[in-house]
């Protein structure tokens, strides 16, 4: 079968590991189902592991991909969970010391077929294309999580999406709008702050900017260069949730601002199944669909790679199966 895999890692040049051809169809333990995948998302996660970053030496060649959409043996169109826990969690499964994504423990979903655990299967709606589902389970389940569980901000209030134009951003700006909440951007492009607008945000603004009001809530994914805007953003008591670090990670933090304005840093990683199933029902219900920035067919991987790499991307790259 057709897959994109990892065949060793390189911090400097992630892409010169990157290898597209043929690879044995995988077996199917018990408990397990196999998903004849018809798109899958690409997401940073992907440039991530290619670093060797949360991938080991010892489990290369690895098929990249934690997300996907498609059709399982029984001919049910399903979206794949990509967090696999310990079968004998019964909690959060984010929260399981043990748990892993697709692509770093068990082979990922940029191939004809992908094998996960039967609970990692939700039923695909009709309204949504393969294309739009297999966006769901990484960025926007991502953002789901930010806004809906983590901020605490209720619907009216005023969420602060730091870098308009990626996945989770582009994904927390369209639940943010059809959800109820007030949506402001920051970006250092033009034409990503003009894009964040048509899609939904009510202001965009440069990275840094002086905004016109405090916020209730940050959803934070770049990391050390928004950080300190993050938290001089926030009203006190407000919130900042950060899901990642896209910008590095050393970020310096002045805590007597924190304790002062008794703000909360919150956490955030993926979702779970049960959010996952309530986001699908979402987008069905209120009518939101991903952003695609691109569509390729699988065996042109490595195009969408050079994308995202160069930043050169608004919402998902989507690879392709017939």
């Amino acid at each position: 079968m057709l897959a994109v895999t990892a065949a060793g890692a390189s911090a400097d040049d992630p892409l010169s590991v990157l290898e597209v051809g043929e690879r044995p169809r995988p077996d199917v333990p018990d408990g397990w189902a196999r998903v004849r995948v018809r798109a899958a998302a690409l997401n940073q996660h992907d440039l991530w592991s290619l670093r060797g970053v949360g991938l080991r030496a010892d489990r290369l060649p690895m098929t990249l991909g934690c997300d996907a959409a498609g059709v399982d043996d029984e001919g049910r169109e399903v979206v794949v969970h990509a967090v696999v826990s310990d079968p004998d969690w019964r909690d959060d499964e984010t929260l399981d010391p043990r748990r892993t994504l697709l692509s770093e423990l068990h082979q990922g979903t940029f191939a004809d077929e992908v094998v996960v655990p039967r609970r990692n299967l939700v039923p695909k709606p009709a309204g949504l294309s393969f294309e739009q589902a297999a966006c769901l389970p990484t960025a926007w389940l991502t953002a789901y999580r930010m806004l809906l569980t983590q901020s605490g901000a209720a619907p009216g209030s005023t969420v602060l999406v730091q870098g308009a134009g990626g996945g989770v951003a582009t994904a927390a700006i369209a639940i943010g709008r059809a959800a109820g909440y007030r949506v402001w951007v920051t970006s250092r492009d033009e034409a990503k702050r003009a894009r964040a607008v048509e899609l939904g945000a009510d202001q965009a603004f440069e990275t840094g900017a002086r905004l016109p009001d405090r916020v209730d809530a940050v959803l934070e994914t770049v990391g050390e260069a928004t950080w300190e805007h993050s938290l001089k953003a926030l009203r006190p008591g407000g919130t900042v949730v950060v899901s990642g670090a896209t910008s590095g990670s050393r970020a310096v933090t002045e805590l007597n601002r924190v304790f002062f304005l008794q703000l909360r840093v919150v956490g955030s990683t993926m979702g779970t199944r049960a959010e996952l199933e309530r986001l699908v029902r979402f987008c069905e219900t209120t009518g939101t669909r991903p952003v695609v920035d691109s569509v390729l067919p699988m065996a042109s991987a490595r195009e969408g790679f050079e994308k995202l790499l160069a930043g050169d991307v608004f919402g998902k790259v989507v690879l392709t199966r017939p």
